[in-house]
């Protein structure tokens, strides 16, 4: 599997995993400068911004999963 594949794969399985917490990061994507130029590693998975409700929601889902 190309790098760049498995990146989109790595993303479309992290948003699939925060919406079954009920939690949406609108700018979760693929990091294009790491994407478009020829490192020798994968592209970077971008996070990207989200409101404090959102955050906290992801809080939770992180605390309870490592069972705080």
């Amino acid at each position: 599997m190309h790098p760049h594949d498995e990146t989109e794969t790595c993303v479309d399985q992290l948003r699939t995993a925060l919406e079954a917490h009920g939690i949406t990061l609108p700018s979760l994507g693929i990091d294009l400068p790491t994407f478009a130029d020829t490192y020798t590693t994968p592209p970077l998975v971008s996070l990207g911004n989200c409101n404090t409700t959102t955050a906290r929601s992801l809080i939770a889902a992180l605390r309870k999963a490592a069972g705080e």
